[in-house]
């Protein structure tokens, strides 16, 4: 009762403290698309991914009905830096959904204004960490940018005075502030109704609560960071990390953290050491009951992360479980694939230095043994004979067949209809046609597919109580070789993984001159999870493969379930120039490469990598097999 009256009077009370407009608000996740697409197409960094916001504590003036509901302490704002333009989650300033839009979209074009304005600020030296030089360097680089947007984009004037209009109307009124208060209210205003009119701010007095911050304005980074922690998941590079997410919370918003790096403290054993409370014995301890060991994960851990305004992380030495050491080794050489060859050196992007790093890489192409029972030929299984029969039905209508072809100067028979227009046109003093004949044709798809999947260690996370990401690739790459054999096309297929630049491993499981049969299907049937994801150096060979194809039309058709990454630097920015550079030489060669992803944050980079149209996000992952050959169907048409 106690907290069913408790969450009534705080809706009650924050509702009374105003500020905010709920129901008009618009996240991130319902504009992230449109938001990337504008930044990208007024020139900004296609490089940079779009990411929620940290919530900081502004320290501005709050009514007294706000400090009693504990609601506008904290607030989200847009910034960005080399890596991530990070934008708010929520924006619920104004009272109209449409104005809230806006303001992302606002932000988006502010920002690529500051990406084109940050060249020539490259060479200047760092700036103090002091307040009052953050206030003044924001003030003055934000006016630059809005002029800047307002000039090269005139159509974004109507909207920018929109977005202003509204923010002026929610900020504080000068004449309830004191007076050195109310005079850098009053530059605030000016600021954004003339950018470019106010060089500095009036000076306040050292206790003074700090100024409402604009969100029409792009805030200045972190001046702090945190050192990234190889191999787990990297914090942002303004020292802010995604809060961890439940299995399955696909429609939940993500929150942003502040990050730092700490020690981990020091065990402190008391004179208790000797003595183990647990070690009595008691009724407990003869009834069936299951007891939670270290090793459970917490389900409470990501509610209990989303609360914290800072996470802390560290090293402490210890592995979190033996069995991740035992997976990410190398297996033996009886228990592995055939390597074939001594390794295939090839190029890498460095996009820091701008530079293509020849024979950076090297991967092992690899084979199942013909004697390994782990490949042995295996039927289709039962459970995707149904879907194979109807995919096989509709790609079957694919294939082209024998049709006649009219108004030919010789061929195989007389085309009545010609002959007699011939000899009317004859009889009328015209000159008559000499196309008379037809002619019967089998034209021939000339198409070449090469179906790449990614095997990386990711695939071992289930999508569901019965799969895994792994189970739903084997039945996509079952069901994609059953649709393509209708057709006649020319496919093969392949996976990869790698564990540092020194060892990508590629598994050849069919290619372009065998049948598909029992013997394909058990390699298919026989692929596990392997290591890391680098996939430019797997795009560099599978164009090379494709190359040796004489087809009119060539497709690398790629399925992954996340970014690309490695141990060794290949991850983040690094790992998606890479990969991008990869497309746009397969692309410079013939080869029309295609993403299919289920990463649910495809949308996010996806776009620089393969451009809008060249990748597809799923976001159930158990519709793979299926949608996989419609996928290639579309391409070919």
């Amino acid at each position: 009762m106690e907290e069913a009256v408790g969450k009534i009077w705080h809706r009650l009370v924050t509702r009374a403290a105003g500020g905010s407009f709920p129901e008009a608000g618009v996240t991130l996740k319902q504009v992230e698309r449109t938001v990337g697409v504008m930044f990208r197409a007024l020139g900004g960094d296609g490089g940079l991914r779009v990411a929620a916001a940290t919530e900081d504590e502004h320290g501005a003036r709050r009514s007294w009905l706000a400090r009693l509901a504990g609601s506008g302490e904290k607030l989200a704002r847009a910034r960005m830096d080399h890596s991530t333009l990070r934008l708010p989650p929520r924006i619920e300033a104004f009272p109209d959904a449409a104005l809230n839009r806006e303001l992302y979209l606002w932000l988006a074009a502010l920002a690529a204004a500051h990406a084109e304005l940050a060249g020539s600020d490259a060479s200047a030296p760092p700036s103090s960490p002091s307040s009052t030089d953050n206030q003044t360097r924001e003030l003055q680089r934000n006016q630059q940018a809005t002029l800047h947007a307002l000039a090269r984009w005139p159509g974004l004037d109507a909207r920018y005075r929109r977005v202003v209009a509204g923010t002026l109307a929610q900020r504080p009124d000068p004449a309830k502030l004191p007076a050195a208060e109310a005079a850098r209210e009053r530059a605030l205003r000016k600021a954004i109704e003339l950018p470019g009119s106010v060089i500095e701010l009036p000076p306040v007095p050292d206790k003074a609560p700090a100024a409402q911050p604009l969100l029409p304005w792009l805030a200045c980074p972190h001046t702090q960071t945190a050192e990234p922690i190889r191999g787990e998941s990297q914090a942002g590079e303004n020292g802010e990390s995604a809060a961890p997410s439940e299995p399955g919370a696909e429609e939940t918003e993500q929150r942003a953290h502040k990050t730092e790096r700490v020690d981990a403290p020091p065990e402190k054993n008391g004179l208790l050491i000797f003595f183990r409370a647990e070690s009595l014995l008691s009724v407990a301890e003869f009834l069936k009951v299951k007891r939670s060991e270290d090793d459970d994960p917490d389900p409470n851990a990501a509610a209990a992360a989303a609360n914290l305004d800072k996470l802390s992380l560290t090293r402490d030495g210890e592995r979190t479980a033996s069995k991740i050491r035992f997976d990410l080794d190398l297996p033996s050489a009886a228990e592995d694939d055939v390597v074939l060859g001594e390794g295939i050196p090839l190029p890498e992007w460095d996009y820091r230095k701008n530079l293509l790093r020849e024979d950076h890489v090297r991967l092992l192409e690899l084979a199942a043994a013909p004697d390994d029972p782990r490949a042995a030929p295996v039927p289709l299984p039962d459970r995707l004979r149904r879907t194979a029969r109807r995919l096989h039905q509709q790609f079957a209508l694919l294939q082209p067949g024998r049709r006649w072809i009219k108004a030919q100067v010789d061929g195989s028979e007389l085309d009545v209809d010609a002959a007699v227009r011939s000899t009317t046109d004859r009889a009328c003093g015209q000159q008559p046609s000499d196309l008379l004949w037809l002619t019967l044709e089998k034209r021939e798809r000339d198409m070449a597919c090469l179906a790449l999947a990614d095997l990386s260690l990711s695939t071992d996370t289930w999508v569901s109580s019965e799969a895994r990401v792994i189970d739903v690739i084997r039945d996509s790459l079952l069901l994609f070789g059953e649709a393509l054999t209708a057709t006649g096309d020319r496919f093969a297929l392949c996976g990869f993984s790698s564990v540092k630049r020194s060892n990508v491993r590629f598994h050849h499981l069919k290619g372009f001159d065998e049948r598909f049969d029992d013997r394909v299907r058990g390699r298919v049937m026989a692929i596990k999870p392997g290591y890391y994801t680098r996939l430019g150096a797997a795009i560099r060979h599978a164009t090379t493969l494709l190359d040796t194809q004489r087809a009119a039309r060539r497709i690398l058709l790629i399925l992954s379930d996340g970014k690309p990454n490695d141990l060794d630097l290949y991850d983040g920015r690094y790992g998606i120039e890479d990969t991008r550079m990869a497309v746009l030489e397969a692309r410079r060669r013939g080869v029309v490469p295609f993403c299919v992803t289920i990463d649910r944050e495809g949308a996010s980079y996806l776009p620089h990598l393969f451009g809008p149209a060249g990748f597809a996000v799923i976001r159930k992952p158990e519709e793979l097999p299926a949608r996989l050959p419609m996928f290639y169907a579309q391409l070919t048409r």
